[in-house]
């Protein structure tokens, strides 16, 4: 048994770390399109209400149903495609939710009605859970341990460039083209992801039945749920601004588009992930409490908008250097903390973090209608002090001193 055991450990090894001294490059920057692609398909209708309102015949607020439908797939698939999947090798999974995504997008943008294009969207959300969930750990398998943060952190670039270039470039092209030709390039961009995974990307085995914990005993890891009350927390305070950033600055009466508004913020996260990168894998915990810290000083001069807009784009800036790496913070955090699980634990992350989304939309929602969006900076700080506080008690298992 313990020859068996040693066996399989080898194994897993050699093919889970291909190289013993560099990072994996061509596969990380798959995995970084992978997010791109995620993100970019899950947004793309916000840019496009008009088109998609005229094109579908519907009303424009009827179109922002796409994107909630989206969320809502990946809130229910996560979980259970995770747990259906965990025992598969890494590639193959890969491969298949890109394909996934490849369909998706392709019936969209030959949807003849609203009704096909919700299935379409509800099923390319369950794709983007079962992807969110297996990318971190695969990503850090994938390359020596001392790189495993700063491999994460690589593959989930593609979110913040999504969110600060991809976004806007498709509501142009869907501008200045058709609507159904925006989410055609997205098919087009899987097929190319798809082609270049099969040529540089690794494979990884999936998780031996024996070694498999339950979702509650994944729950009870050490470490596990106070980084998750971080998770839930900060993605509330993020998203309670975030989603009404045009009515925060008309609240203010600060004369900034809200395109270049959200640039900014998009160009600080790069910088923010970059950051990230360089330190995560030796000072975790001192990253994640200076970004919280940036996080907070953000919300103070968000808050004092209306005397000048010169403290708004300083506290756009902050924001985006606090917060752009703070999904690649929470996961390394979390990968640690479940070792094995990893897998399982991340779905749980990935529900998290859409409710916590779809909350936060909510009660932004319910700020601005009844007090005002310059409300909502109070919010967003109140809300962050609470997985400041989470970080700093967790000093021995989810976020421990030293390292």
């Amino acid at each position: 048994m313990n020859d068996l055991s040693t066996s399989n450990v080898s194994t897993t090894t050699e093919q889970a770390h291909p190289t013993a001294d560099r990072l994996t490059w061509g596969a990380l920057l798959v995995m970084a399109c992978t997010t791109f692609v995620v993100i970019m398909t899950e947004t793309l209708p916000a840019g496009l209400p008009s088109g998609l309102a005229s094109g579908l015949r519907i009303s424009q607020g009827t179109a922002g149903q796409l994107v909630s439908v989206y969320a809502l797939g990946t809130v229910l698939a996560a979980i259970p495609a995770t747990a259906m999947t965990r025992g598969l090798r890494r590639k193959p999974v890969l491969i298949g939710g890109l394909a996934g995504f490849l369909v998706t997008n392709t019936v969209t943008a030959l949807a003849p009605s609203l009704a096909v294009a919700l299935v379409a969207r509800l099923l390319a959300g369950a794709f983007a859970g079962l992807l969110w969930s297996m990318l971190a750990g695969y990503a850090r398998r994938i390359v020596p341990e001392r790189f495993a943060g700063r491999a994460l952190a690589v593959a989930m670039a593609g979110t913040p460039i999504a969110l600060a270039v991809g976004t806007p470039v498709g509501s142009w092209l869907g501008s200045v083209t058709d609507w159904r030709w925006a989410f055609g390039v997205m098919s087009a961009l899987s097929v190319v992801t798809i082609v270049w995974a099969l040529l540089v990307v690794p494979d990884a085995p999936g998780q031996e039945r024996q070694a498999r914990k339950p979702l509650l005993k994944v729950a009870a890891i050490p470490g596990v749920v106070p980084i998750l009350v971080t998770v839930v927390t900060w993605m509330f305070a993020h998203n309670v601004l975030y989603t009404y950033v045009g009515p925060y600055l008309h609240g203010f009466g600060i004369s900034l588009d809200v395109d270049l508004a959200l640039l900014i913020f998009g160009i600080a996260s790069l910088l923010g992930l970059v950051i990230t990168a360089t330190v995560v894998d030796r000072a975790l915990r001192r990253i994640t409490l200076g970004a919280l810290a940036l996080f907070l000083a953000a919300a103070v001069l968000l808050g004092t908008g209306a005397v000048s807009g010169v403290p708004a784009v300083v506290g756009l800036v902050l924001w985006g250097l606090g917060f752009g790496g703070a999904a690649t913070q929470m996961q390394t955090a979390l990968a640690e903390a479940a070792g094995p699980d990893t897998d399982v634990a991340v779905s749980v992350f990935t529900v998290a973090f859409n409710l916590a989304i779809a909350i936060g939309g909510v009660i932004g929602g319910v700020l601005v209608e009844g007090a005002g969006a310059t409300g909502l900076p109070v919010a967003m700080g109140a809300a962050a002090l609470v997985p400041f506080g989470a970080v700093l008690l967790s000093r021995r298992t989810a976020f421990p001193t030293g390292r």
